[in-house]
Formats: C-alpha cells, structure tokens, sequence
C-alpha cells in the first residue's frame, strides 16, 4: 500500500507548527527578511514574505521557461515572497542542496531522489515534470566499443547518485557484467563529456543535453533504453511542504503552467534551452521534441513507484544504501500527489 498525504493533514500540521515556531500573526513585527505565516479560513495558510529558494536545471526544460519568464515572481508578488534560482548541474547536487536546505525545491531524476529518500534525506516529489529519454552510454566518434559487453575492462564516466550512473548499472547487468567489470570515473556530467573528449575514459554515462551536443560533436550512442531511464521529479523538502503549503502549491501551478506553454510553443522552448545550455537551436530542438518528453501525468504515484521498485535493489547491490528495508521506507513515503492532484495552470494569465 502507497502511501499519500492529503491536503487537510498538511495544512492542519503546517498551521500548528507555523504559529507555534512564529508565536505572532502574519505581519506583526516581523523581519523584512524572514516569513510571516497566517491562516485564511478560505484559503488556509498564506505566507507573507520571506524566500523561496529554487533550482534551475538544463536537464529540468520547465524550470528554464519559468526563470526566464518570470512566472514565479510574478504568482508570489502580493505575497512579497523573494524567489531566489540556484542552478543545479546534476541530480547529485540538486539532492544535496535539499538536505543542506540551500533550496526548498529541486529538480532531479526520480532515482536519485529514491536513493537520498533512502538514506534519510526528508524530500518527497511534488510534481514530475517529464519522462525523458536522457540518459544513454555514449563512446567517441571511432571508437571500437560497439555495445555493452565491451565495456568489459573500460574506463567509464559516470555522475554517481544520477540517473545516468544507474542507467549505467542497469546496462552492465543486462550484459552480464557488473561494477567490478568495469573502472568508474566519478565525474560530474559537463567533466564526463570532457574526459570522453581528452581519452582520460574510453565511455561516458551521458545526460542530455549535453550529451546530445556531444552526439552532434560526432559522439555515438551505443546504447539507449528508455526503460532505463527514471522520471524527472520535482522535489521538496519535508520542513518546506509543512511550513509553506501555500507556496509548494503555487509553484506546481506554475510548472504546469509552464509545461502547457512549452509544449505549445516547442521552439521559444529550445531556443531558452540553447541560450542557458549553449547549445546549437538545432540541438536543443532535438532535445525538446525527442528526448525530452513533457506531455505527461504530471501527477506521481504508481507509474513512477514501479520504475523506482526496479532500480531500488541495485542501491544494496551496490552498497549505495545499507538495507532494502530503507528502500521500502522510500518507496512508501516519497510520494506527495497533493499539490499536483490541485494544480491550476491558470494561476499564471
């Protein structure tokens, strides 16, 4: 049995906690800097002031359309809330931005959220803005590696805690090999494509869009599967979903707003993507309509549960978590479908 959170509990807890921790009202004596929480008998709690603090992400397309329309500032403008962007360069350093709480909010492979979920770290997701096919193994123009089993021996780049490191694992077990088949260069995704450049590895665990610039550089593919590849989560941490239900909730209605004009508008989309990423228009073209794949449930909950049942068990495999107990834990409590269950795209005219 899944479990989920319904709206009514949150915002009770929220309100509880709020007026405990701020002992006042909204906006009496308080700090231009810090925020005021109250409760609305029709709205519920509304927070005044403050920060919002959230990521940006090349491989998240709907955090890109938002920061560079504004759209989040302007939703929380009466509110006075200050939305201050953080990028993040993979899923490893979105997860730990939201345990340190440098962000409240932070995009990441559904992956790699399970496996922070499973080893203690308070996020849960809140919207899932894609199902992409942005993982695959890629070797250099030439190379003499033309599938998985001949990886065995090689030296490969991989961002570990991401999806492509697991995508990577998953490969290597269908070709019967394992980790110790292999030597795995942790490097962050933007240095995995450099040391594919300079023959440091032979192998590249790769993400887009990077890696599809890297595929127009000459790069190939010698293996994708989008079965291995996990959702793209759009997490928050505990204390932030407590604590400010009301502005988790506008910026699910803001990324849903997003998704509607981006698939509406497919090439300003790419065009943003290319200017952030620096990429090629043609490029960030083909990651946006091919790989990217926006138009889904942005609901979670059992679609992406059954991906996470199969990737979590490789996390003991691999020593990445202690016990599959904690994995189970994750699976059962990662899942918050209150905010996107009510998403309103209107939010934004």
């Amino acid at each position: 049995m899944k479990k989920r959170f319904t709206a009514t509990a949150l915002i009770a807890s929220a309100a509880a906690a709020a007026l405990l921790l701020t002992g006042c009202v909204a906006g009496e004596n308080q700090p231009a800097a810090e925020a005021a929480v109250s409760t609305d008998d029709d709205a519920g709690i509304v927070t005044q002031g403050g920060e919002l603090n959230i990521d940006f992400a090349t491989y998240n397309p709907l955090s890109l359309v938002i920061k560079e329309k504004g759209w989040l500032e302007e939703a929380l403008a009466d509110q006075e809330i200050t939305v201050n962007w953080v990028q993040s360069a993979g899923s490893n350093k979105a997860n730990e931005a939201l345990r340190a709480n440098a962000i409240d909010v932070g995009s990441t492979a559904g992956s790699a959220a399970l496996l922070h979920r499973s080893n203690g770290s308070p996020i849960q997701v809140i919207d899932i803005y894609s199902q992409p096919e942005w993982a695959a193994l890629v070797v250099p123009d030439g190379s003499e590696i033309t599938s998985v089993a001949d990886l065995k021996g090689k030296q490969i780049a991989a961002t570990q805690g991401t999806d492509p490191y697991f995508f990577l694992l998953q490969a290597l077990e269908e070709a019967g090999l394992g980790l110790d088949d292999v030597t795995v260069q942790n490097l962050q995704h933007a240095d995995g494509w450099a040391a594919l450049q300079n023959g440091s590895v032979e192998a590249w665990a790769g993400l887009d869009p990077i890696m599809a610039g890297a595929e127009a550089a000459g790069a190939e593919l010698i293996y994708r599967n989008v079965d291995f590849n996990s959702y793209g989560f759009l997490n928050a941490t505990e204390a932030f979903i407590t604590e400010k239900p009301d502005v988790a909730q506008t910026v699910v209605d803001v990324y849903e707003h997003a998704r509607a004009w981006a698939l509406a508008n497919e090439e300003e989309t790419a065009q943003i993507l290319a200017d952030v990423a620096g990429l090629d228009l043609a490029v960030a073209t083909k990651v946006i309509t091919e790989r990217s794949n926006l138009d889904v449930d942005n609901v979670p909950g059992d679609a992406q549960i059954d991906v996470l049942t199969t990737i979590g068990p490789i996390f003991v495999e691999t020593g990445d978590v202690l016990e599959q107990s904690q994995v189970d834990d994750a699976l059962d409590s990662i899942v918050n479908d209150t905010f996107a269950t009510k998403a309103d795209p209107t939010i934004i005219e």
